[in-house]
């Protein structure tokens, strides 16, 4: 078999055909082994084309010196007039922030709202997040939601610009849009591997190669896998999860360059739950579980699947102007067999509960068109900068459900309950969606530079949003159009102040229906902030302070139900607050992270509506280089959220203050040899995990203390 393998020469060459040629050689490791850890690659030099923003990787940084994340132009973060928060690749390695719900979970203003092990919502002063992007390009969420956790090893930081993004995603909330930006090709060879052990069984296993393809450098490639399984902290809950990243760029002229890039993510659950825990009883006061109580059936599962793949060409001219062109092709598959309790229990005898199996199939494919272009101008014998573009996506969902016999079958109290239901026929009755979605836009904005000292951003966004087809016996048709402006003003009080200002109009489409059954009208508003933003230290650290307000229309809000149907009725929500948020080296041996939002949100009656929704979030993460032991650092990060509390029917469930408690440490045992440990909620607290479902009277606990231990390698 040796001789049959290339000779040597080529990997001394490159060592990273070689790195490749291994990892993908032993495809049993890749599928079998539990992946891995949160080592990453050295500093590497990478060409200017190749990278979509800065990278954040191995410059341990708890911030990112530019982002293009709220406009397409090539801004620091206190040239951008709204609020930008970032989670780094390095704040990611050094907490163990594996999933994308664990990210946001520490980011300056984000809320993770788990409704059930395998379904997150997430949302954002106050409101809904639905705009999800990669490097730029993306779409709103068709239900708004996320199925399975989607892993951090793809990508190397993730950026939320807070309030209505009118450029980048004209359709949303002011809450906020969540921007990954993935790993690219390095030009010089590094590679890292590791390998993680944690609590209730968990493993994970991954690695990450990079470099140059070709001696000249003008190939360059990059591989990621990583795999993770364990149980959990509910009973009979195990999941699997693994993933792949494969991406290669070429420069086919000294300006022109070809990425190409694909990546896929299983993640397999067992005993998930569908739904969650009866919040109270039928005397109106609240449940209170064991934190590892859940509803799931020993035979309930729960899989899904996320393919993307994109072609990205740019070019730069010699004018200095850049253009880009990207295609994405994404498909979401998700389904399984689960199992439903619903009903209030008795107090005395926890008797009241009852069965609704299921079996769920869903399939959403998606494709996207982006171009952009941006360069400067000179007029009034100054520099100005501009940047215009279009879009176009379709995204095609499919779903179906088979609902099983033995619907309303009694249970026994969850005290007593151990999953045993016998697996019905799932026969009883069909239901399901076939819709289309189609949206489109183009969009052009403008940096002018009157001074030294004053810039301001003016821009607009024309978008069509369209929809066919049913839902649950729900129509789906509805067409809106809406120019959206956008304008901000930054003005340089210092060389590392600056005070600014930003307007944008508000559009969503919403598929919520009313009573009769009809999608209610787009929710329309404004969205203004005004804030005070600095950069420190070499641009190594970044603060911004901001007082915000939105004012929206017809905003879905549940009404009642007709049946099993939720129907809407269309709000006013009014909401303001201010948030701050610093990021980055404090010290050359302290990095940081600091946010804190507080708000309010009323209807035009001045009544406090989305209660569940906290008040007051404060978030904080810091990590110390030891100076006496020398490669050890220590750090910490908090999360804390002020009461919160939601109606179902006339009964209020509320959960209390509560603060969250991480710790981790790290000691290089070498150069390339790292040993990490972490510890979550320190404390043990126990919580409801979201109060987001709390209208319909459920809910589960977040995860009692837990740890890990990883062993870090890198070239």
């Amino acid at each position: 078999m040796l001789s049959r393998l290339a000779p040597a020469a080529p990997c001394r060459r490159s060592p990273l055909i070689c790195a490749l040629a291994a990892l993908f050689s032993a495809p049993a490791i890749a599928q079998s082994a539990p992946a891995a850890s949160d080592a990453t690659l050295n500093p590497v030099v990478v060409t200017e084309q190749s990278a979509y923003d800065q990278p954040t990787e191995r410059s341990g940084l708890y911030t990112t010196r530019k982002s293009r994340s709220a406009t397409t132009l090539d801004l620091s973060l206190r040239e951008t007039p709204q609020t930008v928060s970032v989670v780094s690749r390095s704040q990611m390695d050094d907490f163990g922030l594996f999933s994308v719900n664990d990210a946001l979970s520490v980011s300056s203003g984000i809320v993770v709202e788990r409704v059930e092990t395998n379904r997150t919502y997430y949302t954002a002063r106050g409101f809904d997040v639905t705009n999800f992007q990669t490097d730029g390009v993306g779409m709103p969420f068709i239900y708004g939601n996320v199925n399975g956790d989607i892993d951090t090893a793809v990508y190397d930081r993730v950026d939320a610009v807070y309030g209505a993004n009118g450029l980048m995603s004209a359709t949303g909330f002011p809450s906020a849009t969540i921007n990954f930006v993935r790993k690219r090709p390095t030009l010089d060879f590094a590679a890292a591997a590791g390998a993680r052990v944690g609590s209730w069984g968990s493993k994970r296993l991954d690695a990450d190669v990079s470099g140059a393809l070709i001696e000249s450098g003008r190939l360059r490639g990059r591989a990621v896998v990583a795999r993770e399984d364990g149980n959990s902290y509910l009973d009979r809950y195990a999941y699997d999860r693994s993933v792949f990243y494969g991406i290669v760029e070429a420069d086919l002229g000294e300006s022109t360059q070809l990425a190409l890039g694909h990546d896929t993510q299983r993640n397999n659950a067992d005993s998930p739950l569908w739904g969650a825990l009866p919040m109270f009883y039928t005397d109106g006061s609240k449940t209170n579980f064991d934190v590892s109580t859940s509803t799931a059936a020993d035979w309930a599962h729960w899989d899904a699947k996320r393919q993307s793949s994109f072609a990205e060409l740019s070019h730069q001219f010699a004018n200095g102007w850049k253009g880009k062109a990207t295609l994405t092709r994404n498909r979401f598959q998700n389904g399984g067999a689960l199992f439903y309790v619903y009903g209030t229990p008795d107090k005395a005898t926890g008797l009241g509960l009852f069965a609704y199996p299921s079996l769920y199939e869903m399939d959403n494919r998606q494709t996207l068109v982006d171009l952009q272009a941006s360069g400067q101008f000179e007029l009034g014998g100054r520099q100005h900068d501009l940047s215009f573009g279009a879009n176009w996506s379709k995204s095609v969902l499919d779903d179906v459900s088979h609902y099983g016999q033995g619907i309303g079958t009694a249970l026994p109290p969850l005290a007593n309950w151990s999953g045993n239901y016998p697996m019905p026929a799932f026969d009883a009755a069909v239901d399901g969606s076939a819709f289309t979605f189609r949206q489109k836009g183009v969009y052009a904005a403008t940096r002018l530079n009157p001074t030294d000292r004053l810039k301001l951003i003016a821009g607009a966004r024309s978008t069509k949003a369209e929809s066919e087809g049913r839902s649950y016996g729900v129509g789906r048709e509805s067409s809106a159009s809406k120019v959206t402006p956008y304008f901000g003003a930054i003005y340089d009080l210092t060389q590392n102040l600056s005070v600014y200002g930003s307007y944008t109009d508000i559009f969503n489409p919403q598929y919520q229906a009313d009573i009769a059954g009809n999608a209610l009208k787009p929710v329309e508003g404004e969205s203004r902030e005004l804030g005070l933003k600095g950069e420190f230290l070499d641009k190594t650290l970044n603060a911004s302070l901001a007082v915000f307000e939105s004012e929206q229309k017809n905003l879905a809000e549940v009404a009642g139900y007709v049946g099993p149907r939720a129907y809407h009725t269309g709000i006013d929500a009014n909401s303001q607050g201010v948030q701050f948020d610093l990021s980055g080296q404090i010290t050359s041996r302290l990095q940081a992270g600091l946010g804190y939002t507080q708000l309010s949100i009323e209807d035009n009656a001045g009544k406090d509506v989305r209660t569940y929704a906290p008040r007051r979030l404060l978030r904080l993460s810091a990590v110390y280089r030891v100076p006496f032991v020398a490669g050890l650092k220590v750090g910490a990060n908090l999360s804390w959220q002020d009461d919160v509390y939601a109606k179902s029917g006339a009964v209020e469930v509320r959960q209390s203050a509560y603060t969250l408690v991480n710790l981790m440490a790290r000691y290089e045992l070498t150069k390339q040899l790292s040993v990490s440990a972490n510890l979550n909620n320190v404390t043990d607290r126990k919580y409801l995990s979201s109060l987001y479902w709390a209208s319909y009277g459920q809910g589960y606990y977040g995860a009692p203390r837990n740890g890990s231990v990883s062993l870090n390698w890198k070239y």
